[in-house]
């Protein structure tokens, strides 16, 4: 068969019924008599964005004929995607601006009930509350807050057992990155308390950028010019200017002269965020936690590419394999994220909607008659 009829072929193909995938059984979504070609990045990248429930190999090749399990293996262990791939895949969407936010935050990719799969460590993960086993992944977003629009730039892979770099190297190398390959321009870095670190805070700061961050309620500081010995930030004594315009502060371990200005947020009830900056602009409690509320863009990225693109589904044992398919999966988020934007829906619309398409398709010509003794 000619490329150009096959390339036709499958154009079709994914125009046609690839959405009812997860609703026929067994039945066979690719059946084109007498056809083979080998798996490629589409067609993996194609699956994961219409199945609903279940990501796994089996489960795809159960519904492809063209594809044996062995060959979807095979694919996912001869590809490379790569962060910069994913780059590629993102840039021309990106709307930059210089007030643009850098959002650094690691997500872990739960794996309790797996064996033997290579990436996976026991490590804390906000999302259990809990020390797990899984695969971390730090990641990066770019925030226009003027558009309230975001897009994954960067993520790497936490394996210091086989690179040797711990989640600070991964968010310094993308610092890096970001400045000197990608070029973005940016005002601030956002980032948690895991980050909230001397190394980063002063490498952010030599790129004369800003950076706002909490600091955990036993973090060391002292508000009295060296009047008073360090205590926890939590202990402070604040008047009710400092409660609206924040306080200088020095954190133990800085340099002699440096010094931050320090927020008391108010998340809720029970909850206080100590917010540390540079800005030296910025004199406003209020004006602070709307510009940490975008933080929580980068928990929107872990909680919808989970959800809608079987993220940390795979459970195949090879970190190759493992590696290519969190990159498809961002691919599949970032594909979801840009067709929200087109159409005005949310990505949640749009998977589901494959939904709706099933059963519009099933009431007009259902697969199992209902009938009646």
């Amino acid at each position: 068969m000619k490329n150009i009829e096959l390339s036709e072929m499958l154009g079709q193909l994914r125009k046609q019924d690839l959405r009812k995938s997860d609703f026929e059984g067994r039945r066979s979504l690719c059946n084109i008599h007498g056809m083979k070609a080998p798996v490629t990045r589409l067609d993996y990248c194609q699956y994961l964005l219409v199945s609903q429930i279940n990501y796994t190999l089996t489960n795809f090749a159960d519904h492809c004929e063209r594809f044996s399990h062995d060959a979807i293996n095979r694919y996912l262990r001869g590809e490379r995607i790569t962060p910069r791939l994913v780059w590629e895949q993102v840039r021309g969407h990106v709307v930059a601006t210089a007030q643009g936010y850098l959002v650094f935050d690691d997500t872990v990719l739960d794996k309790s009930a797996s064996l033997a799969i290579e990436l996976v460590r026991r490590q804390y993960s906000g999302n259990a509350h809990a020390v797990i086993k899984g695969i971390g992944v730090v990641t990066c977003v770019y925030v226009n807050p003027d558009l309230d629009q975001f897009w994954l730039i960067d993520y790497r892979l936490y394996d210091p057992t086989g690179d040797g770099h711990g989640k600070l190297d991964h968010v310094h190398e993308m610092l890096i990155n970001i400045v000197h390959q990608k070029r973005l321009p940016f005002y601030a870095v956002l980032m948690d308390t895991w980050y909230a670190t001397k190394d980063l805070m002063v490498f952010i700061e030599s790129l004369r950028k800003v950076y706002y961050c909490p600091l955990k309620d036993n973090r060391q500081v002292d508000d009295s010019d060296g009047q008073r010995p360090y205590g926890r930030v939590d202990a402070l004594s604040w008047r009710k200017p400092e409660v609206a315009h924040g306080k200088r502060i020095k954190i133990k371990g800085f340099p002699k002269d440096h010094k931050v200005r320090l927020f008391r947020v108010e998340v809720s009830t029970h909850h206080t965020d100590w917010i540390v900056t540079n800005d030296s602009t910025q004199n406003s409690t209020k004006a602070t936690q709307e510009v940490c509320g975008f933080r929580w863009k980068i928990e929107q990225l872990h909680r919808e590419s989970k959800q809608l693109t079987g993220l940390e589904r795979c459970q195949c044992r090879k970190a190759r394999i493992q590696r290519n398919h969190i990159g498809c999966a961002f691919l599949v988020w970032v594909r979801l994220k840009e067709l929200a934007r087109q159409t005005g829906q949310t990505v949640y619309q749009l998977k589901h909607g494959l939904l709706d398409d099933y059963l519009i398709q099933q009431l007009k010509n259902p697969s199992i008659n209902m009938r009646f003794a």
